[in-house]
């Protein structure tokens, strides 16, 4: 039966969640709040240079052609994706650097400079890292858990691939050289998580990108998200921009009905699907009255991921010749004392680890000609700290491109001529995230699988969740995953196996 379906924000899992309803012939309307599509993957427009707010990191490519053959369409007729080589460049605090890709031979000749016991150490991770990839990902990451029976069924060979163990100290029983530990077990990072609190399941992340490679779409994310929105129009569906949704309205038999937005108008459903933070959402879009399962207090008690500080700048000079990547990781001296600060103190160091993204390495075409774009991005507390980034933004953001033009960007500052920022309040303010996380539901061991908020809310049976905050997580194969799971249980009330 075809159903009048409402999707409520146009992130990654709210636009594919759209575009699949509309492709089973769903009569769709997605509801987005800013004046432009795309939620955590906005875009913006300075002087002629385009930045995109993230992602920026594409994995699993497969997952993209997958949604547009799902509509009858072919992704290379709307999107190029061109692969990254290197993935990551990722220095020291001396400013060293370790390359890898998707070549093994390569990899070990870049272990050989750092620690050449650590060969045999590397082949022996990448053969385990493969059997949790398989089932972390190719056997779970599209399979709902709404029973902890759907849990409990595949605990048994969680426990033998020691997912009780964080993603750092797994990497380390075969990695020795401090360095090297932490190129291989930074990738909770890229979805919120504590690389020493994260669940060693989150290792197959390193064995996904050699499996399919990093890649980086022409013209920027900001391309992906143009091309999803003009599948979804020609599919039928309806976009309302500049929508903010205030409520999400609950019959007396206890299912979802439609929402209404800040302006006061309503809008009727047979099914709402929230691309919104799940928090935020619980609090602020669903009455207490009806909550029975995410009270207050349940939502308050869990455990939220870091915000970001990230500073988007354009420079009127090219800086190719400083030995930069498309995608560099530059790690502070400290490291888990860094992530303690950040995590569990939730205080601002005075040290920081970046991610400093240099796009127009693959793409000119986002910036005037002879022109860079870069965006640099740094962990930092949630909201639950007691940083007042009304007054520690601007010392914050002079600080890191003050590291940034000592050690990587010579003069920088005089050639800068575009430049934006965004903090933990942009999180919580425009973004709607509660405490300001930037990937809401923090992946720790008791807050994975059947232990994070369903696909399907345990309040309301016609009411559904896709991306960071639900089942499997954050990071765009998890939020295109979610969107399959969604439309799954929505279209069969199953995972449609």
């Amino acid at each position: 039966m075809k159903k009048k379906i409402v999707v409520i924000g146009s992130g990654f899992g709210g636009l594919a969640a759209a575009i699949r309803l509309a492709a089973k012939g769903h009569q769709v309307e997605l509801f987005e709040k800013r004046d432009k599509l795309g939620g955590r993957a906005y875009v913006y427009d300075i002087n002629g240079f385009k930045f995109d707010s993230g992602p920026t990191v594409i994995t699993v490519p497969f997952l993209f052609d997958e949604l547009f053959e799902v509509a009858g369409r072919r992704r290379e007729d709307y999107i190029t994706f061109v692969p990254c080589d290197p993935f990551y460049r990722i220095f020291n605090h001396e400013g060293r650097y370790f390359d890898y890709n998707d070549d093994e031979q390569f990899i070990l000749s870049q272990i050989e400079k750092w620690n050449p016991a650590d060969r045999e150490g590397y082949q022996r991770f990448m053969g385990t890292t493969k059997a949790i990839f398989q089932k972390g990902f190719v056997e779970l990451a599209d399979k709902p858990f709404l029973s902890f029976w759907d849990m409990a069924k595949v605990t048994p060979d969680l426990i033998k691939l020691q997912s009780y163990l964080s993603v750092y100290k797994y990497t380390s029983q075969y990695i020795q050289d401090e360095f090297l530990r932490r190129c291989f077990s930074f990738h909770p990072l890229l979805i919120g998580g504590n690389p020493f609190d994260s669940p060693s399941i989150y290792a197959m992340i390193h064995y996904l990108e050699r499996e399919w490679g990093i890649h980086y779409a022409l013209g920027g994310t900001g391309a992906i998200v143009k091309a999803m929105g003009q599948l979804f129009t020609e599919l039928g569906g309806q976009i309302h921009l500049n929508a903010e949704v205030s409520e999400i309205l609950i019959d007396d038999r206890r299912r979802v009905k439609g929402i209404r937005l800040a302006d006061g108008s309503l809008y009727s459903a047979d099914a709402v699907v929230c691309n919104g933070d799940v928090a935020y959402t619980y609090l602020n879009l669903i009455p207490a009255q009806y909550r029975r399962t995410y009270t207050d207090s349940r939502v308050k008690r869990m455990k939220y991921s870091m915000s970001l500080f990230v500073i988007y700048f354009g420079t009127k000079r090219r800086y190719l010749d400083q030995n930069l990547a498309h995608h560099n990781i530059i790690l502070s001296q400290r490291y888990k004392e860094l992530l303690d600060d950040i995590f569990k103190k939730k205080v601002l160091p005075d040290d920081f680890s970046l991610y400093l993204h240099m796009p127009t390495i693959s793409d000119p075409s986002i910036a005037p000609e002879g022109c860079e774009a870069f965006y640099v991005l740094s962990p930092v507390p949630h909201l639950q700290g007691n940083v007042d980034w009304t007054k520690a933004a601007e010392p914050y953001k002079d600080a890191i491109l003050g590291f940034l033009e000592e050690n990587y960007l010579p003069d920088l500052r005089q050639n800068i001529i575009a430049e934006h920022y965004i903090d933990p309040l942009h999180f919580k303010n425009t973004l709607n995230s509660y405490l300001g996380s930037a990937f809401s539901v923090q992946p720790t061991l008791t807050q994975s699988a059947w232990f994070r908020p369903h696909n399907r809310s345990e309040e309301f049976d016609n009411l559904y969740f896709v991306g960071a905050g639900t089942h499997p997580g954050a990071g765009l194969p998890g939020v295109l995953s979610s969107a399959k799971i969604a439309e799954n249980l929505l279209t069969n009330g199953t995972n449609g196996r």
